[in-house]
């Protein structure tokens, strides 16, 4: 009798293994995750913390710190070794991109410390890693590239001359800075000897970004806010304003006069903003609406931190419901509580010269590795659409008529076309001296930079903010014929 095969029992499946298998890998995954994106943080923290400089040396003495190149790849910064290795950082430029570029040295300033996570990253290959091992030298830190243009700056520079105040240059379709200029300013390669001095000096302040961080009344520039505020509230009828100026306007205890008791006549909406006529001003001050204005004011991004990637401060403008008519009076022309940065007013006036977007201001293009190796890029982002087509074209005749007809005409009959606005701000300790604002762009007709001048203690826009303006504008036009 044959015997009957018998059938091969299957091992059992152990499911349980299996699945901690799984759970396993998840979990490993996870934590390779989780040190990586704690390494980064806590790298991150590291170079943007000044208090961790010893932790900050050890990576110095693995890593030389990466170059800091303008937009047309000049060196603004670079680390230079002797023949004992000893690095010393150079700034070939000495103070002229001072507040830019800034330092590296005591805890860090401007480019050096914003970008600092990168310069003193090495984001090279694991091969050229090794490589640098065995000769026992260091790793070469990433490169940034800057949008600032050394021409254009070194125009800025040399323009304000011994002014005290600032200036900025932006591209009106991007944001990209091509120039910022603060003065008084330091040498940056003598930054460590001449700190106590430096860093005690309360009466100049130079270590003070003045275009992001100086806060000064503005003057008749605020008549920008205070013209789109009356468009707004006045959408089909602001072509029949009209103010009969008789070089001063007195309401109750106040009176408001036309800069040196100037009498305009008759003005409609556009003569009073070529004129920069204070008096009807403070007439149209009178009759806006503060609630409405504040929602202005905010939209344009006033009384808040401005979205930027580097240290400003927020302009700051009060507008209350129950604001005096003195205040309102005053506000309206761009005095009383007001103070703004040049930064702000050059935002405002690019959003005009781009078609209502308001565009935020950077001054980094791109960070690359030694090797070539883009890192990361920056390209241009809008703020949003803070004024309406219509808007923009009535703005837009203003400024011209400010050049044509009113008070910034040294910049008409020049090779290019340009519009903007004056400013004579009043200083509160005297009514004698007055900052000298200008912010502005060119071409008229399809904006290409908008520049913002601020010069402090002298005299009025026209007759010195604006041949600030003009020379840079020509020096960029000239070396651009065919913008």
């Amino acid at each position: 009798m044959a015997k009957k095969k018998r059938k091969k029992k299957k091992k059992p499946v152990n499911r349980a293994a299996g699945v901690t298998a799984a759970l396993f890998s998840v979990v490993y995954v996870l934590m390779i995750l989780a040190l990586v994106w704690h390494e980064t943080r806590e790298r991150n923290e590291v170079y943007s913390n000044s208090y961790n400089r010893k932790r900050i040396e050890v990576i110095e003495a693995e890593i030389t710190r990466g170059t800091i190149y303008a937009s047309d790849g000049t060196e603004l910064a670079y680390t230079k070794a002797d023949s004992e290795g000893k690095e010393t950082r150079i700034y070939p430029y000495d103070d002229m991109f001072a507040h830019t570029v800034g330092y590296s040295a005591q805890g860090g300033m401007g480019l050096e410390k914003q970008m600092q996570e990168y310069l003193m990253s090495a984001d090279i290959s694991l091969s050229e890693r090794l490589s640098n091992d065995l000769k026992e030298s260091k790793d070469q830190g990433n490169s940034v590239y800057t949008s600032l243009d050394p021409a254009v700056q070194l125009i800025a520079y040399n323009s304000l001359g011994q002014y005290k105040g600032a200036v900025i240059v932006t591209e009106a379709k991007t944001g990209r800075i091509l120039a910022m200029v603060s003065k008084p300013c330091f040498d940056p390669n003598s930054i460590e000897a001449e700190w106590d001095e430096i860093s005690k000096d309360e009466i100049n302040s130079p270590l003070m970004n003045r275009a992001s961080q100086g806060l000064y009344p503005p003057g008749s520039t605020f008549k920008i806010i205070s013209t789109l505020e009356y468009l707004r509230e006045h959408p089909t009828d602001w072509s029949k304003y009209y103010y009969n100026c008789s070089g001063k306007i007195t309401k109750g205890d106040t009176t408001i006069r036309c800069f040196h008791g100037t009498v305009h006549g008759g003005l409609d909406l556009k003569g009073s903003f070529a004129k920069s006529c204070n008096s009807s001003f403070a007439n149209i001050g009178l009759g806006l609406d503060r609630t409405k204005f504040a929602q202005t004011l905010e939209s344009l991004m006033f009384n808040q931190v401005p979205p930027v990637d580097f240290e400003a401060n927020p302009s700051h403008i009060s507008m209350r419901e129950n604001m005096t008519e003195e205040n309102i009076m005053q506000t309206a022309i761009g005095q009383s509580e007001t103070l703004v940065t040049p930064l702000q007013m050059n935002m405002v006036t690019l959003a005009i010269a781009n078609d209502g977007v308001m565009m935020k201001p950077y001054m980094v293009d791109k960070v690359v590795s030694s090797d070539g190796n883009i890192i990361k890029s920056y390209a241009p982002k809008p703020l949003g659409t803070v004024m309406t087509a219509e808007e923009v074209a009535v703005m837009r005749s203003f400024m011209e008529a400010v050049v044509q007809s009113g008070t910034a005409t040294a910049l008409k009959g020049l090779p290019y076309t340009a519009a903007g606005k004056t400013g004579s701000a009043e200083i509160s300790d005297s009514s004698d001296i007055s900052h000298a604002w200008f912010t502005g762009y060119a071409p008229a007709d399809d904006p290409v930079i908008v520049v913002t001048v601020i010069m402090e203690r002298a005299g009025t826009g026209g007759s010195t903010a604006v041949p600030v303006a003009q020379r840079i504008l020509s020096g960029y036009f000239g070396r651009r014929p065919n913008l």
